[in-house]
């Protein structure tokens, strides 16, 4: 079987350092926010290039708590995407604040700027791009959509850990929080659920320091109502060795990407993922499009290789958001949604591997 990515491999390559890392945490005694989360939030700040990074215990949570200090509230719109996971929209709603759902580039799938420029009202508060399948949104564009109306960006970087943009600014660096996941299948994955925010603002990491941890600046003193979102310990041992690595991992990534490329780009019926020729793209996920895409997917199957649909339904559609979005009608993110297909991507994916996942595409195609 050729799975979507094989977490049991990775493993093999780094049970030694792992093993050796939390054992360490586990005599040291230090569970909540110890020093291996300290020192993650600064390698990844480093990395990132802003000021603070903020651990807490999921991207879920990393968005409810950006949009919290950013100032987002009850009776605010947020400008986002409907082609992303439910997460995205969710934590805009925690806040009681309306998604704005406008459509996306046919493209690259990300959030189209133009439309967001279009749907900026009074009641704006944010726009929240997501930089999907690994690739940044038109940062430029937004920033300066941003700039013109006062508003705040948030970014959703849960899959674009590592990728630069145009200006060669990382993922995370750009609005005035990025938010990450680091659910298991990630480019840079733990072992459960964890999540981070990077800022460069004072006082939005340190107003995130005080939601994460019951609104406590002291202990036992609460300045307000906050919540129990901590970057575990234990996660942060196997985020610090697995993150040494996430070059080099998205790397790989491009790699299956590109050899993908080349022999799915000719093909009949096939549109391969767009990358832009500047910024970077670390491939969280291979998606192409396809009328013939359940056909595609019923012969993978067939020979045991994965395939994931990301994601079949947009956001307003679903049926938790259909009511309140039956006016509107976003064409391009419905036809994506009903002819995308992720294929097997993974920093250990043998060449064996991604050929053989193309031959049962070709095959399928071509009739061969």
């Amino acid at each position: 079987m050729i799975p979507m990515v094989d977490l049991k491999a990775q493993y093999q390559t780094l049970k030694e350092e792992i093993e050796a890392g939390l054992e360490q945490a586990l005599i040291d005694g230090q569970f909540i926010l110890g020093p291996n989360v300290k020192a993650f939030e600064e390698e990844v700040a480093a990395y990132v290039g802003v000021a603070h990074s903020v651990g807490v215990a999921s991207g879920t949570d990393a968005l409810h708590l950006a949009l919290i200090a950013a100032g987002v509230r009850a009776g605010d719109e947020v400008i986002t995407t409907p082609f992303t996971f439910i997460a995205t929209a969710e934590a805009i709603c925690y806040v009681g604040a309306r998604p704005v759902f406008v459509d996306i580039d046919g493209q690259t799938f990300n959030i189209d700027a133009e439309q967001v420029a279009a749907a900026v009202t009074p009641a704006t508060r944010a726009i929240l791009p997501v930089h999907l399948f690994g690739q940044a949104a038109d940062t430029a564009a937004l920033e300066a959509i941003a700039a013109r109306h006062n508003l705040s960006i948030i970014e959703d970087c849960a899959q674009s850990f590592g990728a630069d943009t145009a200006d060669d600014r990382k993922t995370g660096s750009l609005g005035l929080a990025g938010c990450f996941s680091f659910f298991p299948s990630k480019n840079l994955g733990c072992y459960g659920d964890g999540g981070l925010i990077t800022t460069s603002s004072d006082r939005v990491a340190e107003h995130l320091r005080v939601l994460r941890d019951h609104g406590s600046w002291q202990r036992y003193h609460h300045s307000e109502l906050g919540f129990n979102s901590r970057l575990d310990e234990l996660q942060a041992v196997i985020l610090r060795i697995k993150f040494k690595y996430i070059d080099q991992y998205n790397a790989e990534r491009q790699r299956v990407a590109q050899r993908y490329g080349e022999a799915l780009g000719e093909l009949p019926d096939c549109m391969p993922p767009y990358q832009k020729s500047h910024g970077t793209h670390v491939y969280h996920q291979y998606t192409l499009l396809s009328p013939r895409r359940d056909e595609i997917r019923a012969a993978l199957a067939a020979q045991e290789i994965a395939s994931a649909i990301y994601y079949p339904i947009p956001l307003h559609r679903q049926a938790v958001f259909e009511r309140a979005y039956q006016e509107t009608h976003l064409p391009i993110s419905e036809r994506v949604a009903s002819q995308c297909l992720s294929l097997p991507i993974f920093p250990e994916m043998s060449d064996l591997q991604v050929d053989k996942v193309v031959e049962v595409i070709r095959s399928t195609l071509l009739g061969k």
